[in-house]
């Protein structure tokens, strides 16, 4: 019955990772861009646009990752019914991000199968150390993620509005995962871990602009 149950968790995170790495995800609300029209601009404006979301859609990858692994070992039913939940949502930034970038003319990340493995494992190492210290991590990691959409709002071109809207939504989902982790009894980070992480998740940032 364990090999069994072993077996079972196995297949449903080799599916998700799959599916994820593939673009292949279906969002379970309507994207916040659907009712929003195209804009005209220029063909740099667009390619700087599909920079950002790839971006944000690997970000959605790693979150995807993150939030299996942590859900899979975490101790509590509480704190996986969370993750769960919080991975959902995810989901649905995953299947509006590909959208969008499909309507830019772009692709996504071709790191996708590094960045989803490295998530999976640092996801695999938080959730080892704990729930406190496993939804410490989601706290900070939803902070950094909010600043980081917050500065691609900024930057976004103002025609775009369908990606402003989507990154808009985004954004309130993250400060929405933060904050219910840390009400689940997160463990504030060490500054040095928070550093690690900012440094990481600047590489990943840059690289996947343009990869």
């Amino acid at each position: 019955m364990m090999i069994r149950r072993l077996m079972d968790a196995l297949i449903v995170d080799a599916d998700l990772a799959l599916r994820t790495i593939a673009g292949v995800t279906r969002g379970h609300r309507a994207s916040p861009a659907q009712q929003v029209p195209e804009a005209a601009w220029d063909a740099a404006q667009r390619r700087h646009s599909a920079g950002l979301m790839r971006v944000n859609h690997v970000g959605e990858v790693c979150a995807q990752a993150l939030y299996a692994a942590q859900g899979r070992f975490a101790r509590s039913a509480a704190v996986r019914q969370q993750f769960a939940q919080a991975g959902l949502e995810e989901e649905d930034h995953l299947a509006w991000t590909v959208v969008r970038l499909h309507e830019l003319g772009a692709r996504t990340s071709l790191l996708n199968p590094l960045w989803y493995a490295g998530a999976f494992g640092m996801g695999m190492v938080a959730a080892r150390l704990g729930d406190a210290a496993s939804l410490g991590f989601v706290v900070e990691t939803e902070r950094q993620v909010a600043a980081h959409l917050a500065g691609h709002l900024a930057s976004l071109p103002p025609q775009d509005a369908k990606s402003r809207a989507i990154v808009a939504q985004m954004c309130a989902d993250e400060a929405a995962h933060g904050a219910a982790a840390d009400a689940l009894g997160a463990a504030p980070l060490p500054p040095p871990v928070r550093g690690v992480m900012r440094g990481m998740a600047k590489v990943m940032t840059s690289v996947a602009y343009y990869l």
